[in-house]
């Protein structure tokens, strides 16, 4: 365990964040390898079958993942307060009703499944292997659902290392059975997906199991499963605005994606090589925001908003200069980083996803201003800013797939990001200044 409301603010948020960081990057090394195997084993068309059923998969699972999240903050604030009874309870919620949610969207996406891929405009040439591949990744959900769960429990407690150790023994057996089901049995990209699932099962198992030898005070009675009329208002309402929030940031890709659906599997391709290197450069303002709710809902349980304010400010600073380093990194190398992702020399895929890669980057500070903030005031309790701001990136997403994307095709989704950006920051600004630490602080 570690308590997050003592000790220098940017160094105690900076040592849970690394952890975290280190798992993104493996996370991210295994995708970046998936789509290196599917696309030089099985070939373009597959690549972009799975490519196409990218936006809805990054939804269901950010859906899931967030109300898990959300769940967390809920356990960290009784933390952080050394509330052992109402901690307990919130993780009895947090697992029964996690659970839960998943078996409903995975039943609901399966029943519904080919109506959804012709809403994604999956082709008919695509269509076959997009189906094998999104059934078994959402079918096998559940195995997902119980990692996140258990990694929201050390993570809501200060422990993030943990977590690492069991996704990196994950992310390492999930490249093997990837080769062996791809490229020795011959299983296409159904190997690819079954080899995903088993990989989450085995960090789910082994994370349950440590949870169990390591902290036998958490031992749930079964009334915790079963949390009072509070406890389940307070849950929800942080899960489901975190889970929505992250939703609403998806389905924005996802009305994207249905346009670039139709610009052909090049475009497609350069799509998918330009949206992981991307992933990649913002991967550090995810992690120092997922940092944050936790720190954020810590402290504000011990009533420490002095810490909290200074906190936001310190890695705001770090976050810029991240940005920095990243402009440089994209307008000297991005055609290099793309043929890296994609394993393809063809122009139309460099010179589209190098384009959309130096539009974007310049604009970075933008979204790490955004998941900063978002995710701290997650962790102090505001439900409703984050959603706002995340609900005017899917209106503004929806806005430009259906209207600029026809006109001026590639280019309307790259500068889609950028131009929503703008706009979503504004009521997080505006809500951030007018919260008064002091007054929380004297309050408190």
């Amino acid at each position: 365990m570690k308590d997050l409301t003592r000790g220098k603010p940017v160094k105690v948020i900076l040592l849970f964040a690394i952890p975290l960081y280190i798992g993104q990057l493996f996370s991210l090394s295994y995708g970046l390898i998936d789509t290196r195997i599917i696309g030089s084993i099985l070939g373009g068309t597959s690549l972009a079958a799975v490519g196409s059923t990218t936006a809805l998969s990054d939804l269901l699972i950010e859906f899931e993942n967030g109300i898990i999240c959300g769940f967390g903050i809920i356990v960290a604030k009784y933390y952080g307060a050394n509330d052992e009874e109402k901690m307990k309870k919130a993780i009895g919620g947090m697992a029964v009703m996690g659970v839960g949610f998943t078996v409903i969207i995975s039943v609901v996406c399966l029943l519904f499944m080919n109506t959804i891929l012709r809403l994604l405009n999956v082709s008919g040439s695509l269509h076959d292997e997009a189906f094998v591949y999104i059934s078994i990744i959402i079918a096998g959900m559940i195995a997902l659902s119980l990692y996140s769960i258990c990694t929201a429990i050390l993570r809501s407690i200060g422990d993030s290392f943990t977590p690492l150790v069991f996704l990196v023994i994950s992310n390492v057996m999930n490249i093997i059975l990837d080769i062996l089901f791809v490229k020795y049995m011959h299983m296409g990209v159904a190997g690819a997906a079954i080899a995903t699932i088993l990989t989450q099962a085995l960090s789910a198992l082994l994370c349950l199991f440590y949870i169990i030898k390591k902290y036998p005070e958490f031992s749930l009675r079964f009334s915790d499963l079963k949390p009072d009329g509070d406890m389940l208002r307070e849950l929800l309402s942080s899960g489901i605005s975190m889970g929505f929030m992250l939703s609403f940031v998806l389905l924005g890709s996802l009305a994207l994606q249905t346009t670039i659906n139709q610009l052909g599997a090049n475009i497609i391709v350069a799509h998918t090589g330009a949206r992981k290197a991307t992933i990649m450069f913002l991967i550090p303002f995810f992690v120092l925001g997922s940092a944050l709710a936790t720190y954020c809902s810590q402290n504000r349980g011990a009533k420490e908003y002095g810490r909290i304010k200074k906190g936001v400010s310190d890695t705001l600073k770090i976050s810029a200069i991240w940005c920095a380093v990243v402009i440089i990194l994209v307008y000297s190398s991005a055609p290099v980083i793309i043929r890296l992702i994609t394993a393809t020399n063809e122009p139309e895929v460099i010179n589209n996803a190098s384009l959309y890669l130096k539009i974007n980057s310049a604009l970075f500070f933008l979204p790490a201003m955004i998941c900063i903030l978002r995710n701290s005031m997650q962790g102090l309790g505001d439900t409703k800013t984050p959603l706002i701001s995340s609900l005017i990136e899917l209106v503004g997403k929806v806005l430009i797939a259906f209207i600029l994307v026809p006109v001026i095709r590639y280019l309307g989704v790259i500068v889609a990001e950028p131009i929503v950006w703008a706009v979503m920051i504004i009521p997080l600004l505006i809500r951030w200044k007018k919260t008064d630490f002091h007054q929380l602080q004297s309050s408190g």
